[in-house]
């Protein structure tokens, strides 16, 4: 299938190339402490993803595995052979599955408040999470080719994706770092178990709620500048 979509993204700094991928329902202005101090030491992009901020929601299907795809197309479009991959949530999730599906196109990993399935999730939320599926299910909204991703697709994307077998971690052969919060949505030990099963990989918990970056980001943007440029 022909790309359908252009993603918008934000660019700046110079050096190798390094990805930012935001979260479920954000953009590219999630990373609004990360840019300009990542941008001192690397070529940054700051990617919305498809259905997201400024980039179009297409007629490709709306997963998880189609949004790793699209980062692979962005990638090919830009002359980017090889990056340093970041992600937040969803964009932690697609970062994972983009090192599962297109090693050759990773170089570092940095995987912040990531989960594999549901059970990757505090269980009130995910209930939650479910229940506000569902309403939007029966509602039935329909998505917008030339606009957002709906509510529905949205919260699709956290009940119903992205569902990554634990036995696929080990194909990830990038040099990884995988990050939560000390209060995170993220079960501390899923975020344990995920970095326990790629090999050599580091596990950083830090303090703050799922939003690290934002909240606390003189820490988190030490720690990702000290695992990329160490």
């Amino acid at each position: 299938m022909a790309v359908d979509i252009k993603n918008y993204y934000v660019e700046k700094g110079q050096g190798d190339p390094l990805i930012l991928l935001h979260g479920n329902g954000e953009d590219s202005t999630y990373f609004v402490n990360q840019i300009d101090e990542f941008a001192k030491y690397f070529h940054v992009y700051a990617v919305d993803t498809r259905g997201h901020g400024q980039t179009p929601r297409g007629t490709a299907p709306f997963t998880i595995r189609q949004i790793a795809k699209d980062l692979a197309d962005f990638m090919d479009e830009q002359g980017i052979e090889k990056a340093d991959i970041l992600g937040f949530s969803d964009g932690g999730n697609i970062a994972l599955i983009f090192a599962i599906k297109y090693p050759e196109k990773v170089n570092r990993l940095i995987a912040d408040g990531a989960n594999l399935d549901t059970t990757g999730i505090v269980p009130k939320l995910m209930a939650a999470m479910k229940r506000e599926y569902d309403k939007a299910v029966k509602e039935g909204e329909k998505s917008d080719p030339e606009g957002q991703a709906n509510r529905e697709e949205l919260f699709s994307l956290m009940v119903n994706d992205p569902n990554i077998p634990v036995s696929e971690l080990a194909k990830i052969k990038a040099k990884t770092l995988i990050m939560a919060g000390t209060k995170d949505m993220i079960p501390e030990e899923h975020t344990k178990m995920i970095a326990e099963n790629i090999e050599g990989a580091r596990c950083e918990i830090i303090e703050g709620d799922h939003f690290i970056a934002a909240g606390n980001p003189k820490e988190f943007n030490s720690i990702v500048l000290g695992f990329l440029r160490g």
